[in-house]
Formats: C-alpha cells, structure tokens, sequence
C-alpha cells in the first residue's frame, strides 16, 4: 500500500516492510536474503479501513492499469532469469514512464543462448 499504483520495486533483499505475508515468508524460510518484487496498489481514500482496501476490487481506471502493469512483471521476471537481478531492477523498477525510460537507456546484452549475429 505504501507503492503508488501500478509501481514495481525489485529488490535483492530486504525487510518485510510491515507487510505480514513477506514476514510470515521470512519466518518460515529464516532469512529475508532472497529477491522480492513488490506491486503498488496506492493507498486507502481517506479513513478508509486498509484491510477492506486491500480486499476491494480495483476500480475500472485502476484495473486496467493492474492489467498493464502485470504485463511489466512477466517482462521483469523474464528480464531475471536471463540477465540477472541487477538488470532487472535496472529496467524495471518504478512507474511504466519511468522502467520505459531505463530500458530504452540500458540496452539488454545476447543472452548465452542467443547468437550474437541473431540481433
């Protein structure tokens, strides 16, 4: 809730961040020296009770925009398992504006399974 919508934050590590999930996953796997990628959803109007904002369905504006953003994680992961976390928080962290402006500054080498006369 604290990441705007449709924002992603990669991470090598890090803290649960108050979030009770990641914590829970950090406590059964007994470290938090693993990879995370967060997806903001912005945070609730007003008073508005944060556990029944998390549970609400996303509003027609926000959902396409959920929808949009799901397409940059699946890039993301993809960008991953080819080229490294590293490259893959380069690319790809921050709003859609922001990941489009890094990847078009930080071009993606051959992966070792493509021939390089293949570009």
């Amino acid at each position: 809730m604290d990441i705007p919508t449709g924002t992603l934050r990669i991470r090598e590590k890090g803290s649960a961040g108050g979030q009770k999930g990641l914590k829970s996953i950090i406590e059964h796997v007994g470290t938090s020296e693993f990879a995370r990628l967060r997806f903001g959803i912005g945070r609730p109007p007003g008073r508005m009770d944060p556990a029944a904002y998390v549970l609400q369905d996303f509003d027609k504006q926000d959902a396409m925009l959920v929808v949009e953003t799901l397409d940059r994680v699946v890039k993301a992961i993809d960008t991953w398992l080819h080229y490294g976390i590293a490259m893959m928080m380069t690319r790809h962290n921050g709003s859609a504006d922001e990941a489009d402006r890094n990847a078009r500054s930080v071009a993606l080498p051959p992966t070792p399974s493509q021939d390089v006369s293949d570009s």
